[in-house]
């Protein structure tokens, strides 16, 4: 409350003043107040020592520069410094545009850079065609005065960024942007979050009282970076919980990356990038990744690939690089080597400005990262390219209001498509940085908005000051969640499990093994990512369990949706029985398609990891087509399945196959879907 009755009463001296001239801090420009000069002084001494040693010390400079332009508020110096400060506070920025103005009014010679602050200021305030007048103005002293091309260059770029937020603004993206309120953020600043594919789980990083140790950073001024989780019950966030040790330190730990399934989860400390797993309810401690993505330089962001064999971070090394910070990837390669190699994205993805906030969608396709470079509004912009043809496209800007002429960072996508997160220190958020989630709303009908201003206005509160058409219907991403739980069928125990993913219409493990998850060992939770476009083999897997089988033929065309289930594995015990679901038959005959191989070959290693085993193959059909034909059908079905098995080496003593044709149906053969459960081939423990 002080700064601002200083500020008012400075303004209202400013105000008074009628082409008031440049007044210096000298004794002789105040005769007859000499104790309140010498007062001013010192806060002016006090002010510029602060002011010295940059950015993180401006808000204290602040103070005291008040003080002193409430006594003297004719200083050219002064009151452009009063700008900068402001400039570079954190939720303050545009508030000292009528010191600038003032400055420059007193003299306009005051700082080379006058006409380039005020633009930045107006930028910031969406005041496009008044930057635009600052910066050129900036710019043509450059080219007066022979400065550097580098710096005329960094004018056309500002410029260039008002022009893109004039167009953007006119025409903004249709969604709703909500604050995530007071439950989830705080007075304090949060950033980063991070959340499973399905938005059940959502970890964050926040500089809160609650932080591990209750330390300060003696650099900031504020608490130690410390990672929160928060989960979604009912569409309600709960109230967010320190992840505690060993995740968290007494020093900064903060997010980076979380995979599909909320099982692996990437932290930041000390430039690098570790890795922690969730082992029942407790995270390990957090490991570095390799040298291959650590270097002697700063990496500071982190995305997993659905499949977990892709890696997408930002670093700043500088082999290599297009400049400042950069998009790399690098590829698994396996449990003894870790990450191989890192690659740079290239110069579609990567400019010679900075990238950062790196994040690939669940679909396997679409990246979405902030960048300084391509069209921005100002500071960083998400931008999304998406990989077409072995190539990613030229990225695009997500839109106005996601965008503003600040800094957008650490945006994370749904699997869904319809729900995005990130980080912004918008005017009107609860504390300096606040977590939004934005809906979006696709482009099929036209948003008519009252004004822009209504999307500009608090954040705080869910940005539905829009008058839109009734809801359509909006286009989602193109991949589906399969998840649930993994128990004992006996028991209804949760069980660690390991869920292997194939692609069917590869003929190898080596090449069609597309990705594989854990089931947690304390709830028996899993949740795996399925892009669309393919035949998908899943095994369920646990030592001393058959293995359980499903089948997902996904069209390339397919939307969104969740695939929930309890998979209950059988033990492996004389009687159990388990549906061989990726055994693939054409119609009306036994030939094995080729389809069916990585599921043989699952059948296969069961038996040679078990030696004394033996089963019973049989085979089962619909009741469409005569007994007889049915009957004769299912047993050179089974028999096929027993022959493949033989070329590989289990003997004959080990198994024999039955045909069961319409006898033993599991489900109701007066629908298509009963009548596919009911062709099937099955596998039974006759032996141990």
């Amino acid at each position: 409350m002080k700064r601002y009755l200083l500020l008012i009463g400075a303004w209202l001296l400013a105000s008074i003043a009628v082409k008031a001239q440049n007044v210096a801090f000298e004794k002789s420009n105040f005769p007859d107040r000499k104790s309140e000069f010498k007062e001013a002084v010192k806060n002016l001494e006090n002010g510029l020592e602060l002011y010295a040693n940059g950015a993180w010390k401006m808000d204290e400079a602040l103070e005291l520069f008040l003080l002193a332009q409430a006594f003297n508020p004719n200083n050219a110096n002064l009151n452009f410094k009063i700008g900068m400060c402001y400039l570079n506070s954190k939720d303050e920025k545009t508030s000292g545009i009528g010191y600038f103005e003032h400055a420059l009014e007193l003299d306009p010679k005051v700082s080379p850079e006058i006409h380039y602050r005020i633009g930045q200021v107006y930028q910031l305030s969406g005041k496009w065609d008044k930057a635009v007048d600052h910066y050129q103005t900036y710019r043509n002293q450059l080219k007066a005065s022979n400065s550097s091309l580098s710096k005329i260059e960094w004018a056309d770029k500002v410029i260039a960024e008002c022009e893109m937020g004039k167009q953007l603004a006119d025409d903004p993206a249709r969604v709703f942007i909500d604050n995530l309120g007071g439950v989830v953020n705080s007075k304090f600043p949060e950033y980063s979050p991070v959340i499973t594919t399905d938005e059940s789980m959502m970890m964050f990083t926040s500089r809160r009282a609650t932080t591990t140790g209750g330390e300060v950073d003696e650099f900031t001024n504020e608490f130690y970076e410390d990672i929160y989780y928060t989960e979604k019950v009912n569409d309600t966030w709960t109230n967010p919980k320190n992840l505690g040790k060993p995740v968290n330190t007494k020093y900064h730990d903060a997010t980076v990356g979380l995979s599909p399934d909320g099982q692996q989860l990437l932290t930041f400390m000390d430039g690098d990038i570790n890795s922690s797993y969730l082992k029942g309810l407790n995270w390990s401690k957090p490991k570095k990744l390799n040298k291959n993505i650590n270097s002697e330089h700063h990496e500071s962001s982190a995305s997993l690939s659905f499949d977990g064999q892709t890696l997408y971070f930002i670093s700043e090394r500088p082999q290599g690089s297009f400049g400042g910070r950069d998009i790399w990837f690098s590829e698994w390669i396996n449990e003894k080597t870790g990450w191989g190699p890192a690659k740079n994205m290239g110069a579609n993805i990567n400019t010679r400005f900075d990238e950062e906030s790196v994040f690939i969608h669940p679909d396997g396709k679409t990246l979405y990262f902030s960048s300084k470079g391509h069209s921005t509004m100002g500071g960083y912009d998400i931008f999304k390219s998406v990989l077409e043809n072995g190539r990613w496209s030229a990225p695009e800007n997500i839109g106005h209001p996601i965008n503003t002429p600040g800094d957008e960072l650490s945006f994370v996508m749904a699997a869904s498509g319809e729900h995005g997160y990130y980080a912004s220190s918008a005017l009107g958020g609860l504390g300096q940085r606040d977590l939004y989630l934005i809906t979006f709303l696709g482009p099929e009908k036209q948003v008519m908005l009252n004004t822009e201003d209504n999307l500009l206005a608090s954040r705080a509160e869910p940005v539905r000051e829009v008058v839109i058409e009734p809801t359509v219907e909006v286009s989602t991403a193109k991949v589906t969640i399969f998840k649930g739980i993994v128990t004992d069928a006996a028991t209804g125990e949760p069980i660690e499990a390991r869920i292997e993913v194939y692609d069917n219409a590869q003929t190898t493990r080596e090449l069609a093994g597309i990705a594989s998850a854990a089931s947690n060992s304390t709830s028996g939770k899993f949740l795996v990512p399925l892009p669309s476009g393919k035949n998908y083999g899943i095994a369920v897997k646990a030592p001393g369990y058959l293995f359980h089988s499903e089948n997902f033929i996904i069209p390339e065309s397919a939307a969104y949706k969740e695939v929930v289930k309890t998979i209950q594995l059988q033990r492996l015990e004389v009687g159990k029985a388990i549906v061989l679901k990726n055994i693939f038959f054409d119609s009306g005959k036994s030939d094995l398609r080729p389809e069916s191989t990585i599921e043989l070959t699952n059948v296969y290693e069961l038996m040679k990891d078990n030696p004394t085993l033996k089963v019973e193959i049989s085979g089962h059909t619909d009741n469409v087509g005569s007994n007889n034909a049915n009957q004769s059908l299912s047993e050179l079905r089974a028999q096929a399945v027993v022959n493949y098995l033989l070329e590989l080496g289990i003997t004959t003593d080990r198994m024999s196959f039955k045909g069961y044709g319409e006898t033993a149906p599991i489900a109701t053969n007066d629908t298509e879907e009963g009548r596919q459960e009911n062709r099937r081939t099955e596998f039974k423990v006759l032996a141990k």
